[in-house]
């Protein structure tokens, strides 16, 4: 059913902190997993909701933040940073007119699911009427989290670590600080809070315990830990990315591809593999690869930007750079690279060549150690060579050059004009022949090298 205006969704995403733990010039939530920003698996999930609105509030490095963001969600500015609740204020201007459920989620906390923000907002709107709905998680190891402490489903109360008594941080139930409310009632709530704690920042919990004191009610939904596993480190970076791939493989494998030794290849976020495909071990897939059914990846391959066909071979060893399309049942062997070039049909570069900026015709095969020669320092110019054409071994193609149908290139040859349909062209040095030299060369080189020694 649609939803009208007062039953429409705003994300406010948190992005505004320094991420020092990070150590690095890019900012925290920018750092990748799998090939795509943290947030940007965040706002993805976002997206699915159709929000009627998307706020990210920044501080440090918010240039950046704005530029990965191409317009995608208005910003916030908070400076200086003074705590979550503080932070979630700074996106009331934005939503100035907004009267619909607003999410608060955070840009460091990627792995969110659609369905679990609409578990969320779903609760929001249920017929108690909870005044916030507040997601938490039990993890293996409490640390400094909050806890929610809770009756049933209704929040009794929440309390940061450094402000908890010993029977609250015995509590399990932590708080993931995700949480949902009405804009009308978050941004009332906020106005609220105030700074009497340890740290004398403005908690973003204690909307919970002012409408617990008013008299209203809070909801808690809880979900797993690794949906609300936060990043500050390289470490959690890391252990972020372990647990997507491994994610990402079950899934492969669900789907009906082969992984030889799972844990040892590497998917992208967008990668694409179908059916009967055999992907042996030490594979990495890069941003943009498509993977048609019943191919073939040999170990050690690296692949990104690229399709392959319905029964190719690719590798092992072999590099598969953006734009490289193998269509189907054509074969790329061991120490062969591939960038913005189409292989047609059945067409085979077996080993030790870089075909760039190229199209090969269906058929055409490609002899070892041939290079196309695509750049003159300036420029990129276009290499064709046409249907079931053979090219010898050890040869370059000088582009712009274009090789036709049935043709055959002479191995060792560096061709640099045309070559026409059904013909054959050696560019050799012509061989010079001399009997007796190198006998001649050898006895007198050792006798030379006798006569030092004796000196």
């Amino acid at each position: 059913m649609a939803r009208g205006m007062s039953n429409a969704i705003a994300a406010v995403i948190l992005a505004a902190g320094k991420g020092t733990r990070m150590k690095s010039d890019l900012h925290k939530v920018l750092h990748p997993i799998a090939g795509r920003p943290m947030l940007m698996h965040l706002m993805a999930a976002v997206d699915a909701l159709a929000p009627a609105k998307k706020v990210v509030v920044v501080g440090d490095k918010a240039d950046q933040i704005e530029t990965a963001l191409a317009g995608s969600a208005a910003l916030a500015v908070q400076e200086p940073q003074l705590g979550t609740g503080h932070a979630v204020q700074q996106a009331q201007a934005a939503l100035a007119g907004f009267a619909g459920d607003v999410l608060i989620l955070y840009g460091d906390v990627p792995f969110v699911p659609t369905a679990t923000m609409r578990a969320m907002v779903d609760r929001l709107n249920a017929a108690d009427a909870p005044a916030v709905v507040v997601l938490a998680f039990e993890p293996a190891d409490a640390l400094q989290y909050g806890r929610v402490i809770t009756d049933g489903d209704r929040v009794v109360k929440m309390v940061e670590h450094k402000d908890a008594s010993e029977a609250e941080r015995a509590v399990r139930l932590c708080n993931s600080g995700l949480m949902a409310a009405k804009a009308a009632d978050l941004f009332a709530l906020l106005a609220r809070v105030t700074d009497d704690n340890a740290a004398k920042e403005f908690y973003l919990v204690d909307i919970v315990n002012i409408a617990n004191a008013d008299g209203r009610h809070c909801a808690v939904v809880r979900t797993d830990a690794a949906e609300v596993a936060g990043i500050n480190s390289r470490a959690e970076l890391a252990a972020a990315e372990a647990q997507w791939q491994a994610f990402k493989r079950e899934e492969a494998m669900a789907g009906g591809a082969s992984l030889r030794a799972p844990e040892t290849v590497w998917f992208s976020w967008d990668t694409e593999i179908g059916r009967d495909v055999t992907v042996e071990p030490n594979v990495v897939f890069g941003p943009g690869v498509r993977v048609a059914d019943g191919a073939t990846i040999r170990a050690f391959s690296h692949i990104e930007g690229a399709s392959i066909g319905a029964g190719c071979e690719v590798g092992p060893y072999a590099r598969l750079r953006p734009g490289a399309v193998l269509e189907d049942k054509a074969k790329v062997g061991n120490f062969v690279e591939v960038k913005k070039a189409v292989l047609g049909k059945g067409a085979k570069a077996n080993h030790l060549s870089y075909i760039g900026d190229a199209t090969v015709g269906a058929g055409a095969n490609i002899g070892a150690g041939t290079i196309t020669c695509n750049y003159d320092g300036y420029f990129k110019y276009q290499t064709v060579i046409g249907e079931r054409a053979f090219i010898g071994s050890n040869s370059a193609l000088v582009a712009p050059v274009k090789i036709g149908a049935d043709a055959i290139v002479g191995a060792g040859s560096t061709v640099t004009r045309d070559v026409m349909d059904g013909e054959l062209r050696i560019v050799r040095a012509e061989q010079s022949v001399k009997p007796g030299w190198a006998d001649r060369f050898h006895d007198a080189m050792r006798k030379k090298k006798a006569a030092e020694k004796k000196a």
